[in-house]
C-alpha cells in the first residue's frame, strides 16, 4: 500500500454545517499535533474566507494532511488565531459539553479543597479558552478573556446552574486582554445580588467584593505561597507590600507574628484587610501607601521586619514591556532586601506571563545583591494546587512566587 493510500482525504468542510473550517498550512501547527491549544496566525492559511470570518468563530480545524486538530474558537485579528477545547472535530459545544468540564474542574478541586473556596477553572488548564471561573462558596464570578467565549456565555451558565447551582453570578468581563480580542469591557450580575462577601482560606475569613474589587474579587493563586509565610512568622514580625485585603498579613497574625504591617494604595482593600483583622481577632496595622516610597521611608529610618513580603501588580503587561518591567522588578527587590531584618526571609512575587522565570529570578538576584544582602533561595513555587496548567503550554504557568533567606 501507498504512503499516499494512508493519507486521510482533506474534508471539503465541517460536518457542522454552520461551522467554518480551517485549514492548518502545510509543516505548521507542530505543538498542536501533540495537544497544544493554540495556532497562531502565521500557521492558519488565511484565505480570504478565512479572515472574513467574525471574531470568536467556532471552527473545525484540520491539517493539510488531514490531521484533525479538533474544535477551536478562531480570531482572524489575534496573534493566537484559534484556541483549541481538546474536543474532537465533530464535537458540539455547548450546554453538555460544558457540564463534562465543570463537573471534571470541581471534582479535581474538591479532591483537596473540600471547602468551596477556589478557582474553578483556570483557562487552557481546565480545557475551556478563554474562561476563569473563581468559586466563593455560592457565589462565582465568571471572567471571559476570548471571543467566541462570549458567544457561548447561555450554555455556559447554564452548565453552570447545573454543576454547582450558585445563588450569586456576577460576569467579571473587564480583563485588559479583553481589548486584544476586540472585546468590550463590563461588570455585570447575572444573578443574585454584588457585594462584599466572605472568602474562606487557609483558616482565615476575608473579605472581598466580587464587583468592585481587582480581578475577579480574590486572588486564588497565593493560597499555599501564604500559608508558607504563615509558618514562617511565628514570634516575627512582618511586613505585607501590596498586601490587598489581607492576603498575607492576616495569616501570619494569626500564626503568631508578634507585628504585622500591610501596605497598599486601594482604601477600599485596606478598609476590607482591617475589618478583616478585627472580625478574626487579629491585630494587624495597615497603611495607605505608594509601596516603594514607603519601603525607602521604612529603610531610612532604619525599621526593619523579619519577614517581607512584595507581590506587586503585573510589571510586564505584555512582551514588548519586557525591559522596562524587569528594571521595576530589580528596584522593587532592592528596596524590599533594606528593609529586611538580619537573617530575615523576603517573598518577591510576579504575576506577569510576560517575563520568564529565569529573568524574573535574575532580577530579584540582583536587585537584593544592590541592597548589600546575600541570600539563599529556599522556595520557588507558582499558583495553587486549584490553578491547574496545560503540559503543553508551560507559558500559562504565569505567577512566580521566590522566597530567599537573606543574611
Amino acid at each position: 500500500m501507498t504512503g499516499d493510500a494512508l493519507t486521510p482525504p482533506i474534508p471539503k468542510h465541517s460536518p457542522h454545517r454552520d461551522r467554518p473550517l480551517i485549514r492548518v498550512k502545510p509543516k505548521e501547527g507542530k505543538r498542536a499535533r501533540f495537544g497544544a491549544p493554540w495556532l497562531f496566525s502565521n500557521e492558519i492559511a488565511m484565505t480570504p474566507e478565512t479572515k472574513g470570518l467574525e471574531p470568536g468563530a467556532l471552527v473545525d480545524v484540520v491539517g493539510d494532511d488531514g490531521h484533525e486538530f479538533g474544535v477551536g474558537l478562531f480570531n482572524p485579528k489575534s496573534l493566537i488565531a484559534v484556541r483549541l477545547f481538546g474536543e474532537a472535530r465533530n464535537g458540539a459545544i455547548g450546554k453538555d459539553f460544558f457540564l463534562r468540564r465543570l463537573r471534571r474542574a470541581s471534582a479535581i478541586r474538591e479532591s483537596r479543597l473540600p471547602r468551596l473556596y477556589y478557582r474553578l477553572v483556570n483557562a487552557e488548564g481546565d480545557l475551556l479558552p478563554g474562561l476563569i471561573v473563581d468559586r466563593f462558596g455560592d457565589a462565582v464570578t465568571v471572567q471571559i478573556g476570548a471571543a467566541g467565549m462570549e458567544g457561548l456565555l447561555d450554555p455556559l451558565l447554564a452548565a453552570l446552574d447545573e454543576a454547582i447551582a450558585p445563588q450569586t453570578v456576577i460576569l467579571r468581563a473587564d480583563a485588559p486582554t479583553r481589548a486584544l480580542e476586540g472585546l468590550e469591557s463590563y461588570v455585570r450580575t447575572h444573578k443574585g445580588a454584588a457585594g462584599r462577601i466572605t472568602v474562606e482560606e487557609n483558616g482565615i475569613g476575608y473579605f472581598a467584593d466580587l464587583a468592585e474589587g481587582q480581578k475577579t474579587g480574590w486572588y486564588y493563586d497565593q493560597r499555599e505561597n501564604r500559608a508558607f509565610v504563615a509558618e514562617l512568622a511565628r514570634g516575627r514580625s512582618v511586613l505585607d507590600c501590596y498586601c490587598y485585603c489581607g492576603g498575607f498579613a492576616l495569616p501570619a497574625a494569626k500564626a503568631g507574628a508578634r507585628e504585622v504591617m500591610g501596605i497598599d494604595s486601594s482604601a477600599p482593600a485596606l478598609a476590607l484587610a482591617g475589618e478583616a483583622a478585627e472580625v478574626n481577632g487579629l491585630s494587624c496595622t495597615f497603611v495607605k501607601a505608594d509601596v516603594l516610597a514607603k519601603l525607602a521611608e521604612l529603610a531610612s529610618a532604619n525599621q526593619r521586619f523579619d519577614i517581607v513580603v512584595a507581590d506587586p501588580p503585573p510589571f510586564v503587561k505584555a512582551r514588548k514591556d519586557l525591559e522596562v518591567g524587569a528594571r521595576a522588578y530589580r528596584k522593587l527587590a532592592t528596596a524590599a532586601a533594606k528593609c529586611v531584618a538580619a537573617d530575615g526571609f523576603l517573598l518577591l512575587a510576579s504575576c506577569s506571563h510576560a517575563i520568564p522565570i529565569d529573568r524574573f529570578a535574575f532580577e530579584c538576584a540582583q536587585g537584593i545583591s544592590r541592597a548589600g544582602r546575600s541570600a539563599r533561595l529556599i522556595r520557588s513555587a507558582g499558583a495553587g494546587f486549584d490553578h491547574p496548567v496545560h503540559p503543553m503550554l508551560p507559558e500559562s504557568a504565569y505567577l512566580k512566587a521566590l522566597v530567599y533567606a537573606l543574611d
